[in-house]
């Protein structure tokens, strides 16, 4: 069975896409830490980041650079962050979280943002790209 990213990427579930390559998929978290929380994923369906071949790992963690530099640029943050749990999706992804406090890495405090909110950081984001 498919995962839920996996819908995302072949258009079964709408998502606030940010890039696309042939092999990853990025969007924002839509239950998100901060404003322009975002997850970049392969598009080749693994479970476990570090069961990913080499050449895709790699070139999972360039993709995730490009979109952090880009995140950074439209969202006021110290710094964009970046985790990796896997628990609650069984499709390897990392989460790029745009930080001011250590407190936006802790999954604890979810920002609440209506769907035009997300429309509009969505493409502040791809602005940078």
């Amino acid at each position: 069975m498919a995962s839920i990213f996996t819908k995302i990427i072949n258009g079964e579930i709408p998502c606030y896409k940010i890039a696309e390559t042939e092999d990853f998929f990025a969007f924002l978290d839509i239950n998100p830490n901060a404003k322009g929380h975002t997850l970049c994923i392969p598009k080749k369906e693994v479970d476990k980041l570090f069961d990913l071949d080499e050449a895709t790992y790699n070139g999972l963690m360039s993709f995730s650079r490009q979109v952090a530099k880009a995140i950074e640029k439209a969202i006021p943050c110290n710094r964009v962050g970046l985790t990796v749990i896997g628990l609650e999706v069984p499709h390897a992804h990392v989460h790029l979280i745009p930080l001011n406090a250590m407190d936006d890495a802790r999954f604890t405090k979810k920002e609440n943002l209506t769907t035009e909110q997300f429309k509009e950081v969505a493409e502040a984001i791809k602005a940078f790209l």
